[in-house]
């Protein structure tokens, strides 16, 4: 047998890492730099599944995520196919109904409450996290420093979240402006006058390839020893006192293996005989050749459409989607954010020929699963972060690799511990 720390040696490391997103090479990154052996295992290149598809902003401001409506008023627009920010397959309901229960139940506002303790202690280390390691990549080309803009076009909406923003800012210590409809044609002329006025948040960064930051992070690692394997994770095995997994270039063994896998989690820790609350909300996205961009993302807030711009193009994002993960795609939310993207600015012709699709991992109390698998021993969760893979990959990656060397945690490891739903 090999040197199990021997760097770049893929048939015996110290640790698999299963999935190559944001979060499976934050992971990867967090393990190495503490001196661990790692070997990453995908089927496709690093940052090409969903962290590819995602809004490309490093979410300072997230300190709330996102709750199950409780008003009857919200719920019957969702039922009823109103507005474009949720869309939902009828025939998928019935397998999504536990974890929408739980979803729902997480979301009264005393547990919610408990929920956004826990979330804004993770996201308020999120650039901090990010920022060396764009430095040591090389990526400062992809990133700027100028947030976002949640906009409005009703005025009474606009005034309503304005007071809300307020709010949260002040007791989450975040930089914010607020743009009436004048302010923000001057900031951004090249949106059309629909626009009633909008919250600029200013402390989030924002991304302009998301896919790319992943794989230049990947690029890091690998130039740091460590080593990548195309490979499927459903041939994760245990063997002997750790695990294998067969990829391309033969079988790799570790005495640690860590479930990276985002919405394809389920897959694995289900055949392992958990039963996480782990369910997908899928998105679109799709770029377009406009002729003068924003200077950055502009939120409809009314109707869930983003519009980002991007190396590709503008990029025009959907709300989510209940549906099956792997069901077809269907055009319903792709084509209305076209309608009311066209609203805002000149959109241009289509860069794709058909939009792209993805999923998010959610679990139903709102919060990621990060931390030693119950029952496997050398078995370690990191998934279900809904929203924020991209904000938060780094920062649970460190929280993870702290858990693994049985170090202090810099924030309490408990909120996120796979142990909350059982053994």
């Amino acid at each position: 047998m090999t040197d199990s720390s021997a760097p770049g040696n893929p048939s015996s490391t110290a640790v698999i890492v299963l999935g190559a997103g944001i979060v499976g090479v934050s992971t990867a990154l967090a393990l190495q730099q503490r001196g661990h052996a790692v070997c990453l295992v995908d089927r496709q290149a690093p940052g090409r599944a969903t962290s590819y598809g995602n809004c490309g902003i490093l979410q300072r401001e997230a300190v709330r995520p996102y709750a199950f409506p409780r008003d009857w008023q919200a719920l019957l627009r969702v039922a009823t196919g109103q507005g474009n920010d949720v869309h939902y397959h009828l025939r998928a309901l019935p397998a999504l109904v536990p974890a929408l229960a739980r979803y729902w139940h997480a979301s009264a506002p005393a547990r919610y409450a408990g929920t956004v303790a826990a979330y804004s202690a993770l996201i308020r280390h999120c650039l901090d996290e990010h920022a060396p390691w764009i430095a040591r990549a090389g990526a400062q080309d992809l990133v700027r420093h100028d947030g976002w803009l949640e906009a409005y076009r009703s005025e009474a909406e606009f005034d309503a979240a304005a007071r809300d923003a307020t709010a949260v800012a002040a007791d989450h210590a975040l930089d914010h402006a607020l743009l009436d409809r004048a302010a923000l044609h001057q900031a951004e002329p090249a949106l059309r006058d629909v626009l009633a006025g909008a919250i600029h948040w200013r402390d989030p960064w924002t991304v302009s390839d998301p896919g790319e930051l992943v794989a230049r992070y990947a690029a890091l690692f690998e130039r740091q020893g460590g080593t990548f394997c195309h490979g499927d994770a459903a041939t994760l095995r245990a063997s002997g006192s750790g695990w294998q997994v067969s990829t391309a270039d033969g079988t790799v063994e570790a005495a640690q293996a860590v479930i990276a896998l985002g919405p394809w989690a389920a897959d694995l820790t289900t055949r392992l005989g958990y039963r996480l609350p782990l369910f997908v909300k899928r998105g679109y996205h799709r770029h377009y050749a406009a002729e003068a961009m924003p200077s950055k993302p502009v939120l409809d807030a009314e109707n869930g459409v983003l519009l980002v711009p991007m190396r590709q193009g503008l990029r025009v994002t959907t709300g989510a989607e209940f549906a099956h993960r792997d069901a077809p795609p269907t055009p319903v939310q792709s084509g209305r954010a076209e309608q009311i993207a066209a609203q805002m600015v000149r959109l241009g012709a289509p860069v794709e020929a058909q939009p792209w699709m993805g999923a998010r991992p959610c679990i139903a109390d709102m919060l990621p699963v990060v931390g030693r698998a119950p029952r496997h021993s050398g078995l370690w969760f990191h998934f279900g972060h809904g929203h924020q893979g991209l904000t938060l990959g780094p920062a649970t990656a460190r929280l993870l690799a702290e858990l693994f060397d049985g170090d202090a945690t810099y924030v309490d490891a408990a909120p996120y511990d796979p142990r909350r739903f059982g053994d």
